[in-house]
Parts: structure tokens; sequence; C-alpha cells
């Protein structure tokens, strides 16, 4: 799903997208409100996060102007007005949702789903299944060959961002900032390495491997015959 993020606090928006990514969304970023009409106007999103507090046009105003183009398109707000005067002038101009900061991820991450659930009934699809593998994103439940496989939280995040992104490699830093929206520490050191390790074991027989990229990250592809994860 192609998701328009317009927000200009660079190291929030960093960090919004990786998680995003990690729960399948593709993410455009729009730094201020211009960039955000400019982008709205010119692809094909199927769901907005709106920060009201845009530099050089306010989202309001990038609210207002996209539904009179886009009444269809599902827009969650994100900001730190939290008044009820704020809420209800967010609501008014066209918002599906609205949500303060500070916030949590899997509060948002649901909100995005509940909105294009409304929009696009019957549009999202929990299932996952590549290879021997089908995981199921709503229940986090992994089932190789029909045969049921014991994830951890963590190991279960891991898993989802890595089919997320598919055939891309995952960075350290993705999968710190995914298990930080699961609400969880983040742990120093070596626990990446630790949970791809346990991850891959568990993958055998599915048809997927996980492979080391060096320097970069992890990446998940279709196993090779003779291949073996790096």
């Amino acid at each position: 799903m192609q998701l328009l993020l317009a927000e200009d606090d660079a190291i929030l928006a960093n960090g919004l997208t990786a998680q995003l990514n990690g729960a399948g969304f593709t993410v455009e970023r729009a730094p201020n409100g211009p960039v955000a009409e400019f982008l709205l106007a010119r692809q094909n999103f199927d769901i907005a996060i709106i920060d009201l507090g845009l530099p050089m046009i306010d989202g309001l105003t990038v609210l207002k102007t996209l539904r009179a183009t886009r009444p269809d398109l599902p827009v969650v707000v994100l900001t730190a007005l939290d008044k009820l005067d704020s809420r209800v002038a967010g609501l008014n101009a066209g918002a599906d949702d609205y949500m303060t900061k500070p916030f949590d991820f899997p509060e948002l991450e649901a909100r995005l789903r509940a909105v294009l659930r409304r929009a696009r009934p019957g549009a999202i699809h929990h299932d996952v299944v590549v290879q021997g593998l089908h995981f199921d994103r709503a229940t986090r439940r992994a089932v190789i060959h029909g045969e049921p496989v014991e994830l951890s939280p963590r190991e279960a995040t891991l898993l989802e961002l890595l089919l997320a992104q598919s055939d891309k490699v995952v960075t350290k830093d993705q999968i710190a900032a995914a298990w930080a929206g699961d609400g969880g520490e983040v742990g120093a050191g070596n626990t990446a390495e630790v949970h791809i390790h346990r991850l891959r074991r568990k993958l055998e027989g599915s048809g997927l491997e996980i492979r080391t990229v060096r320097g970069l990250g992890y990446l998940l592809t279709a196993e090779h015959v003779h291949g073996r994860p790096a």
C-alpha cells in the first residue's frame, strides 16, 4: 500500500517510515506543505498521514485542498495540536481520523487499517503466502507446509518486516525501529543477529532463506537448491 507521510520532523519521519515499511506500507515523505500538495496531486496513494503543523503551507490547508480533488483518499491527521478546536477543525476539513503526539505505533497502525477498511472494504489482506510459508499478519502466526511454527514476539515482528521488504535489504536500524514500535526495549550488541539465527532455523524447509548482506543488513529470498543462508 502506498502511503504519503507529510511530516516536517526528520527524526520522527525517519523512524516512522521504518516502522510503516515493516507494517507493509511503501512510504513517500513530504517535509512541508507544498511538497505534500505536489505529491498528492501526482501520485496515486492509498492513504495519507498529515501533520497539521507543516511549514510553508499548513496541514489543514493541504487537507482542504486534497478534499477538493480526492474526497475518497483516507487521511489520518497526526499532530501535536491536541486541543478540542484543533481536532474539530481537522475532522471538519475531511480527516478520517485524528491522533495526537506522542503516540504508540501499534495504535497508529491499527487506526490506519481501520480507516482503510472503512474506505475499501475487503482491501486489507492479512495472509502472506510465500513458498511453503503461510504467515497471518493479524494473529502473527506462521505455518510451514501445514505445520505451525512457534515464534517469539520479536521473531514474529522480524519475519513480518522481512516479508514486507521481500527481496530488499532490511537494516538493523529498521529492525530496531520495528521492535520499538511493538513497545519493547531494543537491546544493544548482537540482538538482531541472535534473532536472525533463530528465525533462520525455524524457516528451514519453507523454501525461504535469510541472507546476510555484509555491512548493510539482511535479505529474505527464495532458497537456492544447493544454497545455504549466508
